[in-house]
């Protein structure tokens, strides 16, 4: 819809939550018919697919209450039921690694190491591994460090690599961290800690 607005230099200015939207759009197209007539339609779409998608979230939701590993999992700040749920489905069962530290590798959250002759250096992550939870681990990392209001080792940890390395780096560096104690709460049947006696040792990026 707006690429097709601006198409006809019609723009919607300032923010535009989800409920303003149909509404701001309707305003601009207004003495119009013919694109009103091209845009209506798209909105009845939209409104559509807006409710199908509060049926699956809906959906989503109960599974995540309904399952005791996800609701462990989401007492980790920046970890939500989206996270949650992807994180169950993408692990599947963490006797797969034997060490909890082995999570961040398998997910692509390392960097990736060049050695030839007398070169040896480490690049960006090797981003391998399910695509889709790095995202959703990034984003909640990026959740941890900047919208987390309660105290953890892990934020206080994050916020320190940010302050030396940069924001970018350090959310990858909690996205990684996040994997690991994720994985650690599941296999310990454990709850996150917000002290600094967490089960996983935080060290250097």
């Amino acid at each position: 819809m707006r690429g097709t607005l601006k198409v006809f230099g019609l723009k919607i200015l300032g923010r535009v939550t989800a409920g303003p939207f149909e509404g701001k759009v309707l305003d601009l197209v207004e003495g119009l018919p013919r694109i009103e007539a091209m845009v209506r339609p798209m909105l009845i779409a939209r409104a559509a697919l807006r409710d199908q998608c509060a049926v699956l979230q809906k959906m989503l939701l109960e599974i995540v209450r309904r399952n005791e590993v996800c609701k462990r999992l989401m007492t980790v700040p920046g970890v939500g039921a989206i996270t949650a749920i992807t994180y169950f489905t993408t692990i599947d069962d963490p006797d797969r690694f034997s060490r909890s530290r082995d999570v961040g590798p398998h997910l692509g959250l390392v960097p990736k190491k060049y050695a030839s002759g007398e070169t040896d250096r480490n690049s960006g992550i090797s981003k391998s591994g399910d695509a889709n939870m790095r995202t959703v681990l990034y984003q909640a990392a990026l959740a941890l460090l900047t919208r987390s209001m309660k105290h953890s080792a892990l934020r206080s940890w994050g916020l320190a690599v940010a302050k030396r390395r940069g924001l970018r780096r350090a959310i990858i560096a909690v996205a990684r961290k996040l994997a690991i104690v994720m994985h650690r709460i599941w296999a310990d049947g454990t709850t996150f800690r917000f002290s600094k006696a967490d089960d996983v040792e935080v060290t250097a990026a």
